[in-house]
């Protein structure tokens, strides 16, 4: 089927056949996969809306949300989104389980498997994790985040936002803003950016880019008013404020200074948008009053993120019928 008159977000035939039995990462993922689970995530985006915002499509399904890493946002929404769908949940946290007593991840996910479970939620500190697990049992395995490596369902729902309120990704020009040496969200941005035709520009200090930083495919640049001059979209980044005792930047005021949108920013430029993955330091990465701006599309984010996560955990079922 020709793909001319399709829309350049959509995938190129109406009968496309989603064959992922995981996501590790967007690396894994084909620009008709990514598109693919967008065009389900508008579906699930609707359904939110409605009086009652359930549907019992994963009733008979059992999930494990294993965070070994602490997150409240991501975690919530991945519970949120299974809960509204219906399956039976169980939440594992390493700070109150046998991995206290020394028990190794093997064989606490073995463990967990034999209690004959469909689904794992896994968010680590390691990269790498998610890989490991699909080795180790049957049950599809999501990557909620895996040290600096990837974090899909971010990029995912950073993506279903910029469609929002863009005509289209591809020619997309996006800027991302901070700490990309150690940023797992800047990455799967990247890969899903790129695959899907958008440019994108890393904007912050030299400190805070990866050595290899060219080898990803994007352009380096170490100043915010021509970037915020080119873009479409203005993501900035979490500056983890345990990194200043590194050195990594004189201050946060400097910072802010330097690489922090401002109020004045959207007066100059008044076409881009902001987003940020939270949590936001604000007063940092963003002022304030940007933050709560109508140019800021950040609760929009999180509402998205529980749609996408409802589309992941649909796709990953192995359903095909609503």
């Amino acid at each position: 089927m020709s793909t001319e008159n399709l829309h350049p977000d959509r995938v190129s035939a109406p009968d496309y056949s989603f064959g992922q039995p995981h996501l590790i990462g967007l690396a894994d993922y084909s620009p008709d996969d990514i598109r693919y689970v967008l065009q389900q995530a508008a579906y699930f985006r609707e359904v939110l809306e409605r009086p009652v915002p359930k549907l019992p499509t994963l009733r008979d399904k059992t999930i494990v949300n294993l965070f070994y890493e602490n997150s409240t946002r991501t975690r919530i929404s991945f519970e949120l989104a299974q809960k509204r769908m219906g399956a039976d949940v169980v939440n594992f946290s390493s700070s109150s389980s046998s991995v206290k007593k020394g028990e190794s991840l093997k064989d606490t996910i073995r463990n967990i498997e034999s209690m004959k479970i469909d689904m794992v939620v896994v968010r680590h500190e390691s990269p790498g994790v998610p890989h490991f697990l699909k080795r180790c049992v049957d049950a599809a395995i999501i990557n909620a985040g895996d040290g600096a490596h990837e974090h899909p369902t971010q990029a995912l729902l950073d993506m279903f936002s910029m469609q929002q309120v863009k005509p289209a990704i591809k020619g997309l020009k996006v800027v991302i803003i901070g700490d990309i040496q150690h940023s797992r969200v800047v990455r799967s941005n990247i890969i899903g950016l790129t695959k899907l035709g958008a440019e994108v520009i890393l904007c912050g200090p030299r400190t805070m880019m990866p050595l290899f930083v060219h080898e990803m495919g994007v352009t380096v640049s170490h100043n915010l008013e021509e970037c915020l001059a080119w873009c479409d979209v203005a993501m900035a980044l979490r500056i983890q404020l345990e990194r200043q005792e590194g050195g990594l930047f004189p201050s946060l005021r400097e910072y802010h200074e330097r690489f922090g949108i401002r109020m004045e920013h959207l007066e100059r430029y008044p076409d881009f948008t902001v987003m940020h993955p939270g949590p936001i330091n604000r007063g940092v990465e963003l002022e304030s009053d940007v933050a709560d701006s109508d140019r800021a599309v950040i609760l929009s984010q999180v509402t998205n993120g529980l749609a996408i996560r409802m589309a992941v955990l649909y796709l990953l079922s192995g359903r095909r019928e609503l």
